[in-house]
């Protein structure tokens, strides 16, 4: 039996597994507190892995945040407190005594969908993750891409301005979440964006599709700028690497095709003419088992 396990800002899931065919069998899903921290986390894996009566054969890990893949050392987690330095590779060996590999999140994500999602035709496939947080990973010839320790394909760090904005900081779910919350006071109450929002105060991106299904005029608004935004942000992905295809996960791509077209259309006025029409633009369509799809595959790969 092969674990893989997702440890996010937001969530965290547990899966077993067939790392040959990125088959999941059973899947756990958590949601994260962080008032609990890492520690907390911690006790939740060793929680589900115990509930398994098990034995793991190997355990896979994608991690939401920098980390040396080579020693499974966290550098840190941007969401979560806790995780700074620690050795995770060390304290599930030390639990469960089996072969564990260690990757960031976003990379374990462009694994995954490189070899069993919309990229496993494709030789050179990014993928950008749209979550809490922003990451991505880059896959060639079916091998994950690695820069020197502790990171690589950072893109959610792009600065998009001198002075501060970066990629993540316009296009995380978080982001688009505190510009929702912040527009809805001002909304009249029959604005299809504010009725679908209701009383609920997180994730409001989530009723941004069903709003522009809707006709909402300000929902609509409120995705092109976000696609544009995204567009000049996967630009500078074209411009270094020009990938065949760039594979847009986690809970915003959940948007699906509007997000999709948007910025496929965006993306041209901002590549250089020789690299227009820029790569193909597409969802994920491992969904929000990307990560633990690309967890198992690290373990043979």
């Amino acid at each position: 039996m092969s674990i893989a396990i997702e440890i996010g800002g937001s969530k965290l899931q547990i899966a077993t597994g067939d790392p040959k065919t990125g088959t999941i069998h059973e899947l756990y899903r958590y949601q994260v507190d962080k008032e609990q921290g890492a520690s907390g986390i911690l006790e939740q894996i060793e929680q589900t892995l115990w509930d398994l009566h098990r034995a793991p054969k190997a355990i896979g890990i994608g991690f939401g945040g920098p980390l040396n893949h080579e020693t499974g050392t966290i550098a840190t987690s941007h969401q979560i407190g806790g995780w700074s330095d620690f050795e995770l590779k060390k304290w599930v060996q030390e639990r469960y005594d089996v072969p564990v590999v260690i990757d960031n999140d976003a990379n374990a994500a462009a694994l995954g969908e490189a070899l069993f999602g919309v990229g496993r035709t494709h030789k050179r496939v990014f993928h950008i993750t749209l979550g809490s947080g922003v990451g991505g990973g880059m896959v060639i010839n079916r091998a994950l891409y690695h820069g020197t320790v502790p990171g690589e394909a950072e893109v959610g760090h792009l600065a998009l301005t001198k002075t501060g904005a970066t990629l993540e900081s316009l296009c995380s779910g978080w982001a688009l979440d505190a510009k929702i919350r912040a527009l809805l006071p001002g909304l009249d109450e029959q604005a299809p964006l504010k009725q679908l929002v209701g009383a609920h105060t997180f994730s409001e991106a989530r009723f941004l599709l069903p709003a522009i299904q809707q006709k909402d005029e300000l929902a609509i608004q409120l995705l092109l700028e976000y696609a544009d935004n995204l567009a000049w942000g996967l630009s500078h992905v074209a411009h270094l690497f020009h990938p065949d295809i760039i594979v847009m996960g986690g809970g915003v791509s959940l948007i699906g095709e509007p997000l999709r077209a948007a910025v496929q259309q965006a993306l041209p006025k901002y590549l250089v003419k020789s690299f227009q029409p820029g790569p193909e633009i597409a969802v994920a369509e491992l969904r929000e088992e990307v990560v633990l799809v690309g967890a198992l595959c690290m373990l043979i790969s």
